[in-house]
């Protein structure tokens, strides 16, 4: 009987091609796309699972709530380490890293001491003893218990280790940093690469032993450590973190600059902490401000609902056209009832053809991933690949083959085995029409999707447009950054004034400090002088620059004067921007006199405010002063022929800087960059868009082509009558056109809600309006009249005597 059912399923297939066909490639688009989407998703999920103890480490958040918002900060003084051990005994160990390029960290130039050649690597890291003992890496060379336990000392991936020592056990091997002779490092061990799934990719773990400077591990004012904790087995999480309140008086301090009086018993009073799983890291870090690379487990749930509403969008399709083409079954229903067929041999009948159509869609369906999986890979920055040697993998897919054929097609075989054989015989089965309120609500559905996904497409594409042609307050524009310069050392001036006399070169400057996000960042805590002991500290940026900073970066000095080379006295002035003009209450800022707990400064002038983060934060407070920070040279080109002018600039380097590369890329790419993951998730939506209206398209040209045959008489009728070609088009467009209009109605505050959410990540951000509303949905009418115009113009300028012929 099971063979017999497959047989006559294979039959009924092949006799109705164009229908069939439809039905698959479907089905096999919706699944295509599931299918790439719960690849995407596997491997979100998959982060951070490789650690030996991982349900026991975690990482310590200091949460601030001051009623309008919650503050989350991953990084803590130095000595918060030492008080955690000593306060709870229900942590096993502490550890810390911090990746902060203030500090050296996150990129360097680095070369055997034995060798002239320099070579820039990533993935630089501070890191304490303890956080190897929470981690564990495995180590190929070197001892794990005590490999950072001296000073000057590194383990780095194998990877580097066959870079830099092929063939070599590199322990005991030395490696200096941007040729700083002070920076001189011991190797000692090389452990396993980190895993992909990692939140915690650096090659090059430098000790702190020592800390980062001299004092800092007593230092409760500087906030420079991420700290992580290996917690016994068995403890109450919950419990843990009301007890790591003893430490908010001692982060008071290091927040405002104190911990006694009433400013900071109101902070302590908002302070509480949350220990964060390692496993939540990647994902589940929205709010919290860090160096790492993360995932977003928003969008895993948005692609999730994606990836549900494309595959229910292609099973409508087939419980459409299954019920749409009812009447032609109904013949067949009623004479194998009247020869003793029951209605569930009839529905297995039925649900074998829907069962071996879904096995056709997933095969053709795998097809496509293997397809577009390299251009997905692409468009994510992923690497996904296709499990094949997984055991389960078959196994799923027959299962879920199974189960979407059976989904696909319950409905259709109860409706149609239903059909009373009398009714049928009769001729008073009326074509399919029966059901048509089903088939509406489900074509409404469809659409309504599809609209969703074109809104918000608009909205995203908008938003980008947006953010890479908004006035930022400085010109990124031809602007070269040339890295690495801090390995020149003393040379960086001459560097500088070489650069100067090329013809092309309007302006440099050296200074690590950019408006752009991932480079270097200093904040403290600033006063007016005179009120450390009465006033909040003020939190705001402080950059160290040199005299051509302003005019290379095109910002614009709106009170007072920028820096001069000829007055000394700016060595202990300052130019701040608005916003801290405005935050300090410095009416008339001039010659104010402002401070941090190390420094003061007087303000020689104010620039206009510059966003030097993403735009989803507001214009934080800027200080600018005199200072080295020599590790990146911004070049002000003003050129026709760019290649010439690099060209010309690489030649000046390699006269300086013989034995390393030159490295450069340009401000505005850098700044374009910031937002990669929003572009990307526009064309992620572009795509989804796209597919979901194929498989709507799909499902309403048969529908149509159906219905249009069914009216193949009417029509004839009519065209006697006298009806036009433009009204009998009209009115078998109609129906279709009005479904799409309710899908309007129904998809338009959706996407208003959902994009709007969406678009409070961003303090500077478009409002959605209207237009976007009507072009979304003309987009989908439009589509709509193209996928029926042709079927509906050919029935009307048909011959009548044709049409009623056939009938």
């Amino acid at each position: 009987m099971f063979k017999n059912n497959f047989i006559i399923a294979w039959r009924n297939l092949a006799k109705q091609k164009m229908y069939s066909i439809i039905k698959i490639v479907g089905l096999a688009l919706g699944i295509a796309a599931c299918l790439l989407i719960a690849l995407f998703i596997k491997d979100e999920l998959g982060y951070d699972l490789h650690f030996k103890n991982g349900d026991r480490i975690y990482r310590v958040i200091l949460r601030i709530n001051d009623g309008d918002h919650i503050w989350q900060i991953s990084t803590f003084p130095a000595p918060v380490v030492s008080a955690i051990k000593s306060e709870f005994p229900e942590i096993e160990e502490v550890g810390r890293m911090t990746g902060l390029v203030y500090f050296g960290a996150g990129s360097n130039d680095i070369r055997r001491t034995d060798k002239p050649d320099n070579i820039f690597e990533e993935g630089f890291v501070y890191t304490s003893q303890g956080l190897l003992d929470i981690f564990q890496p495995q180590m190929i060379y070197g001892n794990l218990d005590h490999a950072l336990d001296g000073p000057e000392t590194m383990i780095i991936s194998k990877r580097k280790a066959d870079k830099f020592f092929p063939g070599e056990n590199p322990v005991g091997k030395t490696m200096i940093l941007n040729n700083d002779r002070k920076r001189i490092y011991t190797i000692s061990g090389v452990m396993e690469d980190p895993p992909r799934h990692s939140h915690f990719q650096y090659d090059f773990l430098m000790t702190l032993s020592e800390g980062l400077y001299p004092g800092e591990e007593t230092n409760w004012n500087s906030q420079s450590s991420t700290v992580y904790t290996l917690l016994h087995p068995g403890i109450d999480v919950a419990s843990l973190e009301t007890k790591f309140k003893k430490l908010a008086k001692k982060n008071a301090a290091s927040l405002i600059g104190k911990s006694e009086g009433p400013e900071a018993d109101d902070l302590i009073a908002k302070i509480t902490y949350r220990l964060q799983p390692i496993s939540d890291i990647y994902l589940k870090s929205e709010g919290i401000s860090d160096e790492f690379q993360h995932g977003d487990i928003r969008f895993v749930w948005l692609f999730g609902m994606i990836a549900i509403f494309i595959f229910i969008i292609a099973c409508i399709n087939f419980i459409n056209l299954s019920t749409a083409k009812s009447s032609k079954r109904a013949m067949e229903v009623g004479l194998r009832k009247t020869v003793g067929a029951s209605q569930k041999s009839l529905i297995n009948q039925f649900l074998a053809e829907s069962i071996l159509l879904s096995f056709l869609s997933f095969s053709l369906g795998v097809v496509l991933v293997m397809f577009l999986l390299p251009y997905f890979n692409i468009l994510s920055v992923k690497e996904l690949v296709f499990p094949w040697n997984e055991w389960w993998l078959l196994p799923l897919l027959a299962c879920a083959a199974t189960f979407t054929g059976i989904l696909a097609g319950l409905y259709p075989s109860f409706y149609i085995s239903s059909f009373e054989p009398i009714a049928v015989l009769k001729g008073s089965i009326k074509r399919g029409c029966k059901n048509a309120s089903l088939r509406n609500g489900l074509v409404i559905f469809q659409f309504s999707i599809s609209i969703i996904l074109i809104t918000s497409t608009l909205v995203i594409n908008n938003q980008v447009a947006y953010i890479l042609n908004k006035k930022l307050g400085f010109d990124k524009d031809e602007v070269l950054l040339i890295q690495g310069t801090k390995s020149l050392g003393d040379q960086v001036t001459s560097f500088k004034n070489e650069l100067l006399k090329l013809p092309d070169v309007k302006n440099v400057t050296v200074s690590d400090y950019l408006p752009v996000s991932e480079m270097k960042r200093n904040s403290c805590g600033f006063w007016n002088e005179g009120k450390q002991e009465v006033d909040e500290a003020y939190s705001a940026q402080l950059w160290g620059i040199d005299h051509d900073y302003i005019k290379t970066m095109g910002m614009n000095i709106v009170e007072g004067r920028d820096f001069s080379p000829e007055i000394a006295g700016d060595a202990e002035g300052c130019i701040i921007n608005k916003t801290m003009a405005r935050q300090l209450n410095l009416e008339n800022p001039l010659d104010q006199t402002i401070c941090t707990s190390f420094a003061s400064w007087h303000v020689i002038g104010v620039v206009e405010d510059f966003h030097f983060e993403s735009l989803k934060e507001n214009i934080g407070g800027m200080c600018l002063t005199l200072g080295k920070s020599p590790d990146i040279v911004s070049v002000k080109i003003h050129t026709k022929n760019m290649s010439r002018t690099v060209a010309s600039i690489t030649h000046v380097w390699k006269t300086i800087a013989p034995y390393q590369q030159i490295r450069y890329s340009f401000l505005d790419e850098r700044y374009t960059m910031m937002y990669d993951d929003v572009q990307r998730m526009g064309y992620i939506f572009n795509m989804f868009a796209m597919l979901a209206i194929i498989i709507a398209c799909l499902g309403l040209f048969a529908l149509s082509s159906f219905i249009i045959a069914q009216r193949t008489k009417e029509i004839g009728i009519r065209k006697v009558l006298g009806a036009s070609v433009l009204n009998i088009t009209f009115n078998l467009s109609k129906n279709f056109l009005t479904l799409v209009a309710l899908a309007n109605i129904i998809a338009c505050p959706i996407a208003y809600f959902f994009m709007n959410r969406w678009l409070q990540d961003f303090a500077y951000r478009i409002h959605v309006r209207s237009w976007m509303f009507i072009v979304s949905g003309g987009i989908v009418i439009l589509i709509a009249l193209l996928t029926i115009g042709l079927q509906t113009i050919r029935a009307a300028t048909a011959n009548p005597i044709e049409s009623l012929k056939y009938e």
